[in-house]
Order: structure tokens, then C-alpha cells, then sequence
């Protein structure tokens, strides 16, 4: 019995590995054939056996290996090695044991998402690593305002000190022809590290959102915000060109480009896979390894958000939550007193680029087909809880920062872009739709009350239906 339950598992797993080569292998000659043939005798072999194929045997989680391996390690430390005897150092080491058998438990047994590639494995220790990011926030939210920023100092005996900000505007000359030496210093001055961290992350930003116009909108959008919000952070502060041209025509643009040429690459590449064993040539071979780590299918996103109430509203708190994410990037390094180089602001960044592609698919399959998927998925909701704890910190540990009001001028842009996009919405989704449904149904009226009226008749008829009448 169980050897029939292994024989069928093992086919069912080679069935899709084999299917393809056998369908092109038709008609290709004798030695085709032959390899065929030889791979079919060895999968049997292998169910007979009850042996998995190496393509099977990799995408299985190893639910008893890994206990195997976390039950030894544990015994180790338990049995042979001395414990030592600072408690500081013990309960850092404690700590980070529980978060590691924690994903060694989720990375084996959570759900997979959508997304298999490079493995499903990797997907999901991104799930587990956002629970413990989402409980550590939770934990920091949970502090006094000294304690949550000295608490990081078990991270970093460095951090938990006032930091000043940048401030990044300064002189704005492009040209400066005071300094003879150098009169383009102010634009040198501003080219950092951040300016091929811009760059990169729209591009990724891109293959997230998928879409050109909605990647434009976030990136203006977080420029007025800079604007808006440069009395409250100094570090929002920069030149005119700045904003604009090296920002978001150069960086962002730039990298919205790239990222939509690749979207177009992958949107046109022939998703047609084959083991790896059955590529006969070692080039073949090492192209296979390396478009694992592209995407096994390939959907593309049409938000619409025209097209219903439903979806302009979705589409609306996209584009709200990638902005307060951006914004909880600095507003965090500013009330937990962290350095713009640190690493920890790179690991958060790593973090968000990693499950945000997942968490976008997931909402994207949940505002475009709500019958297959009636919730929202793990991820996206993860993402969404972390996106709102930070505000919550932030909110907590700097209210007077956040609580400065807006220039007058400042306001008075925002209340009419506010007031011009509910305008719009209103007009769209109700007074359109009730306007046209009325047209609708006068022509409608019309067109029947012109299928009532009975057609006159003329002469001829008269004079044909007298005669008639008389010899009857």
C-alpha cells in the first residue's frame, strides 16, 4: 500500500517535468526517442523505489530534516556547551534562538503564497520575518518614549543618541561663479550615496506597482509631500532641482524606465520550463539556473481604476500606503534617532522590497477577482498592520514634530487637490452614471413610444380595400 502511495506521489511530480519534453520530442527522430524512453524507465525505477526526483525532492519543505537539525543544534547548546554568565548576553542569545526557531517552523509550515520562485521557501521566511518586524514594532510601541530609543542601544551600543539632521538645500546656485575652482560644488555636493538608492528602489518600486501612471503619481506625489512637510524635518529641505531633476526626472524617471522595459521583457518572455537534468548542453544548463530566479508565470497588472467605484477606491490606498511607508522611512530615523547610513534603515528597506512585490500581487488578485480570492492575503495584510504600527510610533514618540501646522499656502494646495479629487470622484461614479442611466432610459421611452404609433395609410391602400368592400 504505501509503496502504490509513493509510486503515485512520485509520477504526479514528474508528470509535468516529463510532459513538455515528451510532447516536443515527437517526430525529432530515433535518439530523442530513445531518451525518452530512458527517463520514463527511470522514473518508474524512482516510484518503485520510492525515490523523489531531484525537481520534486527541492521544492519540498523537509519538515523532518529541519527538526532534525533544529532538535540537535538545541541539544548541543543544551548538553555541551557551558552557559555563560551574563544575563545581557544570555538573554540576546535567547532571544534571537526563539525568532530563529520561529522560522524555521514558518519557512517549513506557512502557507505559500503567490510566488514560487526562486523557491517557495524564500517567500515564506519573508512571511515569518514580517511577523517578528510586526511584534517587534508592537513591543517598541509598547515603551516609554526614552526607553523604546535606549532599548536599541542591545542592538547598537551607538544608537540611542540625538542625531541633527542634513539639511539639504543650503545654497541652490547651479552655477556658482564665485568659486572659481569649482563652480558646479553644489551639484557634486549633493550627489550621495542616496542617488543610486533612488534610482534602485523605483525600479523596483516599478516591478511592484507594474504600472506607469501609478509609479508617476507616487513619485510627484512624495515631492509635494517634501515640500509640504519640510518645516517638520529639515532633511526634507533640498533645492528646486533637486526636487525635480535629479529626483524625479533622473532618479525616479530613470528608474521607472528601466523597471517598465524590464516589465515589458518579462511580459513577452516564453514561460516554458524543463528540468534541469533533461538540458543536454552546460550553457543550457546555467541559462535554466539563472531564469530560476525569475517569475514561473507572469501577470500583468490592469488596475483600471477608472472602471468601478470599487477599484478607484483600492487603487487610492495603493498609493496612500506606498506614500506613508516612504514617509515612515525618514519620520522613524527621526524619532528613534537613527543614522541615514545605518544599518538597520537598509535592512527595513531590503524588507519592504522583498514582500512588497508579494503583498502588491496579493491585493492585486483580491481587487481584480474577489470570487477566487474573498480575502485579502497574508502578506498584503502584514504590510499593511506594519505600514500602520510605524505611524503609530511615530505619532507616539514626536507628536509636537508631526502636531506643526502647515504653511497657509501649503493647506490651501492641499484642501483643493483634496476637494478637485472628490469632485472628480462624485462626478464619476454618481452624477455620470445617473446622467447616463437617465439618457438611457429616455431613449429607451422614445423608442418605444415610436414603435407604437401605427403608420399612415396612403392612397393606393384606400382605393385598393374599396372595391373590396363593395363586392363583398
Amino acid at each position: 500500500m504505501s509503496l502504490c502511495l509513493c509510486k503515485e506521489k512520485c509520477e504526479s511530480g514528474k508528470r509535468k517535468l516529463y510532459s513538455e519534453k515528451s510532447e516536443e520530442s515527437t517526430g525529432h527522430g530515433l535518439s530523442n526517442g530513445l531518451k525518452i524512453s530512458i527517463n520514463g524507465v527511470l522514473s518508474l525505477l524512482d516510484a518503485a523505489l520510492g525515490l523523489p526526483s531531484s525537481a520534486t525532492s527541492c521544492l519540498r519543505a523537509h519538515t523532518l530534516t529541519v527538526l532534525f537539525i533544529l532538535t540537535c543544534v538545541l541539544g548541543y547548546v543544551t548538553l555541551l556547551e557551558e552557559t555563560p554568565r551574563d544575563t545581557a548576553y544570555n538573554t540576546k542569545r535567547g532571544i534571537v534562538a526563539s525568532i530563529l526557531v520561529f522560522l524555521c517552523f514558518g519557512v517549513t509550515q506557512a502557507k505559500d503564497g503567490p510566488f514560487s520562485r526562486p523557491h517557495p521557501a524564500y517567500w515564506r521566511f519573508w512571511l515569518c520575518v514580517s511577523v517578528v518586524y510586526e511584534l517587534f514594532l508592537i513591543f517598541i510601541l509598547f515603551q516609554t518614549v526614552q526607553d523604546g530609543r535606549q532599548f536599541l542601544k542591545y542592538v547598537d551600543p551607538r544608537l540611542g543618541v540625538p542625531l541633527p539632521e542634513r539639511d539639504y538645500g543650503g545654497n541652490c546656485l547651479i552655477y556658482d561663479a564665485h568659486n572659481e575652482s569649482d563652480p558646479f560644488h553644489n551639484v557634486w555636493d549633493k550627489l550621495d550615496g542616496f542617488v543610486p538608492a533612488h534610482f534602485l528602489g523605483w525600479y523596483l518600486k516599478t516591478l511592484m506597482i507594474r504600472d506607469w501612471w501609478m509609479c508617476t503619481i507616487v513619485s510627484v506625489m512624495f515631492e509635494f509631500l517634501e515640500y509640504s512637510l519640510e518645516h517638520q524635518l529639515p532633511n526634507f529641505s533640498e533645492c528646486w532641482w533637486d526636487h525635480w531633476i535629479m529626483d524625479v526626472l533622473v532618479c525616479n524617471g530613470l528608474g521607472i524606465y528601466c523597471g517598465m522595459k524590464t516589465l515589458e521583457w518579462l511580459s513577452l518572455k516564453t514561460y516554458k520550463w524543463q528540468g534541469l537534468w533533461n538540458i543536454p548542453t552546460y550553457k543550457g544548463k546555467m541559462k535554466r539556473i539563472a531564469f530560476q530566479f525569475t517569475p514561473y508565470s507572469w501577470v500583468r497588472f490592469e488596475w483600471k481604476p477608472a472602471s468601478s467605484l470599487r477599484r478607484w477606491l483600492a487603487v487610492c490606498g495603493i498609493i496612500l500606503v506606498f506614500l506613508l511607508a516612504e514617509l515612515n522611512t525618514f519620520y522613524l530615523k527621526f524619532v528613534l534617532w537613527l543614522p541615514p547610513e545605518h544599518y538597520l534603515v537598509l535592512l527595513r528597506l531590503v524588507f519592504f522590497v522583498n514582500v512588497g512585490g508579494v503583498a502588491m500581487r496579493e491585493i492585486y488578485d483580491f481587487m481584480d477577482d474577489p470570487k477566487l480570492h474573498k480575502k485579502l492575503g497574508q502578506q498584503a495584510w502584514l504590510v499593511a498592520a506594519i505600514t500602520a504600527t510605524e505611524l503609530l510610533i511615530v505619532v507616539k514618540y514626536d507628536p509636537h514634530t508631526l502636531t506643526l501646522s502647515l504653511p497657509f499656502y501649503i493647506s490651501q494646495c492641499w484642501t483643493l487637490g483634496s476637494v478637485l479629487v472628490l469632485t472628480w470622484t462624485i462626478w464619476r461614479f454618481f452624477l455620470r452614471d445617473i446622467t447616463l442611466r437617465y439618457k438611457e432610459t429616455r431613449r429607451q421611452k422614445q423608442q418605444s413610444r415610436g414603435d407604437q404609433v401605427p403608420e399612415p395609410a396612403g392612397p393606393g391602400h384606400m382605393s385598393l380595400q374599396g372595391p373590396q368592400r363593395q363586392h363583398s
